[in-house]
Parts: structure tokens; sequence; C-alpha cells
């Protein structure tokens, strides 16, 4: 410091190095109130992978009317997550509101936040994560509505799927959803699981399923497919990591090649749909 009181740092050369999010950045477009995805996403994934996410606004009140309220500010959302960095996966994490607004659309909202990041949704994780696995034949559980219910059926089936049970608690409130009891979870997924269901979905990434998704596998002795879960592994393969994160389901033993080929197959089915 000179004799005016003014700073005059000496030269030095810095020293730097990879960062703490030397192998992945993911970005998370999540709700407002949203209580269990977080949590979730850092259970799961591995060092060396950042974890990024920004709120969109949504009412607590979780209807066709209100999900749909969320399309324009998506865009915007997304652009908060590292605007100054390269983001190499960017999701929307709403399971309904990304079949209600439309898969695609989010994900052209996505690409336009960040051009070089490999867009997402939650329910893409999830159809991609059924495919890898090879269930054609699968039940399903959620907390929605049946109005939201309806569309989710819908969607399953048009990606391919034969639904051989489906079944929702017709919760409205997204905080309600939060606090339904795992084990409840668990008890609601053997209840929904059919003898010819080759799988089963538990649509909902608000829905504590993770917390108990090891112990439904193990039980029914057949692949059991969460939101949290498949988005997850859907979102370290888009990066390009091939880590097998244990005790969240078999899912996570597929290779990137895995995850590639249903990528592949269910844009073909798409495009002959």
């Amino acid at each position: 410091m000179n004799q005016a009181g003014q700073v005059r740092s000496r030269p030095v050369e810095v020293s730097f190095d990879r960062g703490r999010h030397w192998r992945a950045k993911l970005g998370f477009v999540v709700l407002a109130m949203e209580q269990t995805v977080e949590g979730d996403v850092f259970r799961m994934v591995p060092d060396g992978v950042g974890i990024h996410f920004a709120r969109i606004a949504m009412s607590n009140d979780a209807t066709l009317e209100t999900l749909v309220t969320m399309a324009p500010a998506i865009g915007d959302t997304a652009r908060l997550l590292l605007p100054y960095d390269k983001p190499d996966v960017l999701c929307y994490t709403c399971n309904s509101g990304a079949m209600v607004i439309g898969e695609k659309e989010c994900m052209r909202m996505l690409r336009d936040a960040h051009a070089a990041a490999a867009p997402t949704t939650v329910i893409t994780g999830v159809v991609r994560a059924v495919e890898a696995l090879g269930a054609r034949r699968i039940a399903v559980a959620t907390p929605y509505i049946d109005e939201i219910n309806t569309v989710v059926h819908r969607f399953l089936g048009n990606a391919g799927f034969e639904i051989v049970e489906f079944q929702g608690m017709n919760l409205r409130s997204n905080t309600d959803i939060d606090l339904v009891d795992p084990a409840f979870i668990k008890s609601y997924a053997r209840s929904v699981d059919r003898p010819d269901a080759d799988a089963v979905v538990i649509c909902c990434g608000a829905l504590r399923a993770v917390d108990v998704i090891q112990e439904i596998e193990d039980e029914l002795g057949k692949p059991v497919i969460a939101s949290n879960q498949a988005m997850v592994w859907d979102c370290l393969r888009l990066a390009g990591l091939p880590d097998r994160v244990g005790g969240y389901g078999r899912i996570f033993d597929l290779a990137i090649e895995d995850h590639q080929k249903a990528v592949a197959a269910l844009d073909a089915r798409a495009a002959r749909s």
C-alpha cells in the first residue's frame, strides 16, 4: 500500500486447476415449491459433477391449467443456469409439465437457452430408462389427479409401451406429494405391480421414491424406474459419464451404449408414428 492509502497488489502468477466440476456440469429447472428433486440429485451424482438449479414459478395446485402456465418461463429460467459458462446438460424436471406443455417444446426452449447443452426432461429420462431396460409392458404409479393421469397414460402409450396397470393417488397439492411417506410409496408400487409387467414406473419427481427404490426392486424382482433416478441416469449418460451409482436400481448398471441405443430406438419409433 502506498502513502495515499491506495492498494497496489504485487504481481502474482495464479495457479489454476480444473475446478470442482471438472467432469461435467448439469443444469436443472425445478419448480418453485420443489422439496425433493434437489436432494435426490445430490445423492446420486458422483464427485466432480456440478449440479446447478434454477427455480421456475408454478402454482402449488397441480392441474392441467396451472402446469401449462410454466411454458413461457422455461427458457428464461434455463438461461440463469451458468450464464457465463457452458453446462453440458439441461433438464426440465417437471414430469407432468413436460407432458402437458410438450416434451419436444420443452427441449426446444432449453436448447434455445444454451445451444451447446444437451436438452432433456425428467419424463424423457423415464422413457429412455424403460427402453434401455428392455421393458415393454409397464405398471405405472403416480400421485396425480386423473386429468393429469390421462395425459401421462397417453404419453407412455405413444412412446410404444403397453400399460398393464395405471393408478394415481389423486393429490393436487405439490406440497402434499412431497410429504407422501416413502413406506407408503413402497406399498403403493407393490399394489400397482402385475405379474405380466416387465417393470414398474413411479412417475413424479416430488415423490421420495428414491428412498426406497432399491427395496422395491429387490422385493419385486424386476426393474423399477422412478422419475429422479431415471433423470440422473439420463443426464449422466448424456454428459458422457459411465458411472454406476449403487443402491438406486439396476438402471445404473447399464452402459453409455445402452443409453445411446435407447435414444436411437425411441427417435426411430417417434419418426415412424
